[in-house]
Parts: structure tokens; sequence; C-alpha cells
């Protein structure tokens, strides 16, 4: 059962300021201010280039602020941290096969936690759970390359969560999956207990999963708000090139009570 948003418990994620630079001198962000309340879930819109994918670098330090400050749970993102904050962020790519690379699914799913020092019956029951989490127990002795694009990254679901994260960021989740796929998908992330960013062009999945969504344009949030007023908006899905599928209105989507 996913939880309400706890507003008492540090934000899980409170960025502000944050600007930076790629070496050859791209400016990509320009100075974001984004809070995520612990047990939200946040869709983050944006065109291609807005700076989505060097933002969530910045999440577990994978990229260094050039200037604002990034922090998870109340720990800022910098050196001294980094280990317990790349355990409390866990980030599921885009293509599954760049998380996936041992033998079996279970392996997958054990990688983490036994680097971070789990061992025994202690492990067996975290790959366990987080197989379950993502019904795909009974897969834990297959070769993932055997398994379906959509299991595939489900499991890659469950190589994050079985690191007990706090946050869940999922980027572009439903690209490449089939309809049942993503329905299957979309179910899991509803049951989760943590907080989960999505990055996604998918704007109906967006607002079938996301009660809240920010505009990521031009390196700044553009707007910030619930997913169904930003997605009505015309003037500013026109103005930042987001655009719904062709009949989607999502004026008539009546959004499930979170």
């Amino acid at each position: 059962m996913n939880m309400a948003p706890d507003l008492t418990a540090p934000p899980s994620l409170e960025v502000s300021g944050l600007a930076f630079a790629y070496p050859d001198g791209h400016q990509a962000l320009f100075g974001v201010d984004l809070t995520v309340a612990r047990g939200e879930r946040l869709a983050l819109l944006g065109p291609n280039g807005a700076g989505k994918t060097t933002l969530v670098l910045h999440l577990n330090g994978i990229l260094d602020a050039g200037a604002g400050t990034v922090r998870v749970a109340g720990l800022p993102v910098e050196k001294r941290n980094l280990a317990e904050i790349r355990r409390r962020v866990g980030i599921v790519f885009q293509d599954p096969d760049d998380q996936l690379f041992m033998p079996t699914v279970r392996e997958d799913v054990a990688f983490g936690p036994a680097a971070a020092g789990l061992r025994g019956p202690e492990l067996a029951d975290r790959v366990v759970r987080a197989l379950e989490r993502v019904g795909m127990a009974a897969y834990a002795a297959r070769p993932p390359h055997h398994l379906s694009f959509g299991q595939r990254r489900r499991v890659a679901v469950a190589t994050v969560l079985a690191m007990e994260p706090e946050i869940l960021v999922l980027d572009e989740p439903s690209s490449n999956l089939d309809p049942a796929s993503r329905r299957e998908l979309a179910d899991i992330v509803r049951s989760l207990d943590v907080t989960v960013l999505m990055v996604t062009h998918d704007l109906p999945y967006a607002l079938e999963l996301c009660p809240r969504a920010a505009v990521l344009s031009d390196g700044v949030i553009a707007a910030d708000g619930t997913t169904q007023e930003l997605l009505c908006d015309d003037a500013l899905m026109r103005a930042h090139r987001l655009e719904l599928p062709f009949g989607f209105d999502p004026r008539s989507v009546t959004v499930p009570v979170r």
C-alpha cells in the first residue's frame, strides 16, 4: 500500500538553486528549485534537452552541483554522504539492460545488497521480497536475457527496491512497453511505499500515476502543480513542446485519489 506524503519528515528531495554547466561550456541547469515530500509521486516533464537527465544525475552524486544544493532526506549530496545517499536514491534507467548483467535474475537483484554487506538468509529474504513486489519471484532462476522487455524492466525495478531506497527515480518507465506491461508496471508503482520521481514524456502515464508534476524547461522549473492542471493548460503545453497523444483529453480523466 502506498503512503500519503509525510509532511513532518524531512523532504525526500530538496533541490535549491541548482545550476550546472558541462565541461564543454553547455549550461544545462540555471537554478532549479524543487521539493518532493516523503511519499509523494511527482512527474518531471519537459522536452528533450530540458535538463531532466542532468538533474537526475545530481540526485545521487554522479554529477556535482556547480552551484546550489541538493538534499536527500535532509542529507546534503556531498562526498561524505554518497554511500548513504546512493542507498536511498534508486534510479531505474530507461534501458533495463544497463542494469541487468548477472547470469540469473536472483543474482542481479542480490548484487546491490551483497555489495553493501548483506549475506545469508537476510540477503535471500531481501531478494525474494523485492521480486515479489514486482511480480517476478517465479523467474528468480531465469537468465535476464530470456525475459521479455517488460519483465526485464520489472526486474530492474526489483534490483533497486532490494536496496530499500527512500526515493525511486524512474527514467521513461513506460517506453517500449506493450499495453499489458505498461499496466502491470503502473500497478507496481502504485503499490510501493516509496517516494517516486518519474521522468517521462508519457503524459497520460504521468497523469495516471503522479498527482503532482513539474515542467523542467531550458534548465529551470517552468511550472509546478497538480498534473491534471498542468496538462489542461494548453498555452503551457505549447510553450514547452509537450504534446498530448491525439484524442487524449486530460479534462475527461478522473484522477484516482492517492
